[in-house]
């Protein structure tokens, strides 16, 4: 058995070893300290937290400047043995195989991680051994407030701990303690969960976590608790609390596109153009790769599932519609079910297991709330192929697919300010969701080129306690964009682009097509010509997201009243043409919101991720983003499907 001091010589080239990797990568060898990290610390409130085991991987460094120097970033000494400290080392490792250590060591916890006030050489030999936990009297730092995303997550995890007292879940992304709160039937609100849920999440979590880490040679930053999510994403919270290391270890394997996406930052590549046409590299091997041949006797079988009635919903009635063409477009050889499910995942799951029984390859869902189950689904049939009418959620076994609404809804605002008189015009939205809101600024947008003193009234559909026609008529507006689709029931004309006169009569103008048939015709396109596959060849370690527009022909503007004047057609056309051409976008140019800039008219047209994700309002649109407790029930619940945070105004820009 090795002799303390035999020991310390490892620890030491370990420690070494750290400070060189540091070095090499231009980062300080040594510990970092607190009180270099936060300027004037005795200024910040202190809360005592008690004694307690906590995770020695979290321990990250040391309070002051003057003890950091002896060791290497990961805890290692650097100093010979002969010096009072090497002595000093070799005598608490002695005592730790002789009796174990038992005395907590003081530490301050800032932002999820601690450092040492005293007891640095005790952490440097549990590391060395490494132990998972230290007993550690523990007192909190409270930072100060800001809007970063950090101290927002910092919050969500006072919440969480005040729940459950567990310091080894950090998540770093907004939402994740809640998401995790949902997937173990509980909430953050109710303080402390009871005994029984506490450890099993311990228990599920570090089963996990000795798994993840057989992993390490494969990830580059994805930490423990946000592959935790990752996994109870794609399988139930409930199946890890008996599942064996050896079904962990197999279900990593099987969701590994999962967690390199996660790892990559969950970056999404953007399909903008349908790539119909499979890549060919070596001929020769293509034509002896065996391929799906479809015919009538063995057609490409496709399953539509809905999350509502086809016949009641405006969205689904619409998705409906492009399911009928495109079965019209592809009668021998694509056959198409559909199916309207209530939001049980019981449901659901029979709906899937009857298609993949039927031998369908193709499951479209048609709404972000679908996006969990379809996942699910996903890893117990990779062998079907899933979509979910969605932009911005980042996953490799359900695609995305969603539509550039923003270029018709340019064009519409253009329209609109040849026609409002008054230079006022409503604008009816439906969710505060990713690409929503860069609909209602292109609009505006639109109608301010037209018309510098056109103003947009921007109100929701979705509201608790505003009714959006009854905004309209308040607020006596003439001119209204409203909700895109006509009703399938009780069907009337406020939809679209349309005026009213002082009896209430609707006169429609013009509204913006989503059309499903074309858009599910080219997806349909990529599989029967066996191109499915060429565009995650390329996506590597990133969520595809079709997000097609005008120039492929799934999103346009269509003409109801005949008697607009042919010079305003005229310009609207031009207008259209430009932006199919991409020779111009609404989001090129200067920009500015209701109380800022927010680009420079000589900078760069805003990323697909800038407009995706725009939480700003054009500087003519009287009317805000409304907050999240201000939407009804299934709007809140879409809002948490689609991933985007509500931000009520605000932007980034100079003032």
């Amino acid at each position: 058995m090795a002799t303390a001091a035999e020991e310390y010589a490892k620890a030491r080239k370990l420690g070494a070893k750290e400070a060189q990797k540091a070095t090499n990568e231009g980062e300080a060898p040594n510990l970092p300290a607190l009180d270099e990290i936060i300027e004037k610390r005795t200024l910040l409130k202190e809360v005592n937290v008690g004694t307690r085991e906590i995770p020695l991987p979290q321990v990250v460094g040391t309070v002051t400047v003057g003890r950091q120097e002896a060791f290497a970033r990961n805890f290692m000494p650097l100093l010979p043995v002969e010096t009072e400290f090497g002595a000093k080392w070799v005598r608490v490792m002695d005592y730790q195989t002789e009796e174990g250590i038992q005395e907590a060591i003081k530490v301050m916890e800032y932002m999820g991680k601690f450092y040492v006030l005293e007891g640095n050489k005790r952490v440097s030999v549990m590391k060395y051994l490494e132990m998972p936990t230290i007993l550690a009297d523990v007192k909190r730092l409270m930072p100060t407030p800001s809007e970063t995303k950090e101290y927002v997550v910092y919050q969500e995890f006072l919440k969480f701990f005040k729940c459950t007292a567990i310091y080894d879940i950090l998540f770093s992304e907004e939402g994740s303690y809640e998401k995790l709160a949902i997937a173990i039937g509980k909430d953050l609100e109710q303080a402390p969960w009871d005994e029984d849920t506490i450890i099993n999440l311990k228990s599920a979590f570090f089963n996990f976590s000795k798994a993840y880490k057989l992993f390490d040679n494969k990830i580059k930053q994805l930490s423990n608790a946000d592959a935790f999510l990752v996994y109870i994403d794609m399988y139930k919270y409930e199946s890890l609390l008996e599942a064996t290391s050896d079904d962990i270890k197999k279900n990593l394997n099987h969701i590994w596109p999962e967690i390199e996406i996660a790892d990559n930052g969950n970056q999404i590549t953007f399909s903008e153009e349908p790539q119909l046409q499979k890549k060919t590299i070596i001929p020769i091997i293509d034509n002896i790769i065996k391929k799906n041949t479809y015919s009538e006797q063995h057609p490409l079988n496709v399953l539509f599932l809905y999350d509502g009635d086809s016949t009641r919903s405006r969205w689904i009635n619409g998705h409906e519609e492009g399911r009928k063409e495109l079965e019209e477009k592809f009668p021998d050889i694509v056959r198409t079910l559909a199916c309207d499910l209530k939001e049980t995942e019981e449901e659901f799951e029979e709906a899937v297991d009857a298609a993949a029984a039927d031998g369908v390859e193709l499951i479209i869902t048609t709404s972000p709330v679908q996006m969990e189950y379809a996942l699910r689904a996903a890893v117990k049939y990779p062998h079907i192929k899933f979509l979910n009418c969605s932009i911005h959620l980042s996953h490799g076994a359900v695609r995305t697919y969603y539509g550039k609404m923003y270029e018709a809804k340019f064009l519409l605002g253009a329209l609109a300010a040849t026609l409002a008189d008054d230079h006022r015009i409503g604008y009816v939205s439906t969710y505060p969701i990713c690409g929503n809101v860069a609909s209602i600024n292109a609009f505006a947008i639109g109608a301010s080129m037209v018309d510098p003193k056109a103003k947009v009234y921007l109100t929701w559909s979705c509201l608790k306690d505003e009714y959006w026609r009854e905004y309209i008529k308040e607020n006596n507006l003439k001119l209204v964009s409203g909700p895109d689709l006509i009703r399938p029931t009780r069907a009337d004309n406020a939809y679209g682009l349309y005026k009213t006169d002082d009896n209430d009569n609707i006169t429609n103008i013009a509204f913006p097509e989503w059309k499903w048939g074309k858009y599910y015709e080219l997806i349909v396109q990529t599989i029967l010509n066996d191109a499915w596959n060429a565009e995650s060849d390329d996506a590597k370690a990133k969520a595809i997201n079709y997000w097609w527009g005008m120039s492929s022909g799934v999103i346009d503007v269509k003409f109801i009243d005949e008697n607009i004047p042919y010079t305003t057609k005229k310009l609207i056309g031009a207008m259209r043409k430009a932006i199919t051409k991409d020779l111009y976008n609404p989001f090129d140019g200067e920009l500015r919101c209701q109380d800022c800039v927010i680009k420079e008219a000589d900078t760069p047209r805003l990323s697909n991720e800038d407009i995706i994700n725009m939480n700003w309002l054009a500087d003519n649109v009287i009317g805000t983003i409304p907050a999240f407790e201000d939407l009804t029930e299934s709007a809140q619940k879409t809002v948490k499907a689609n991933g985007m945070p509500i931000h009520n105004g605000g932007c980034t820009g100079e003032k």
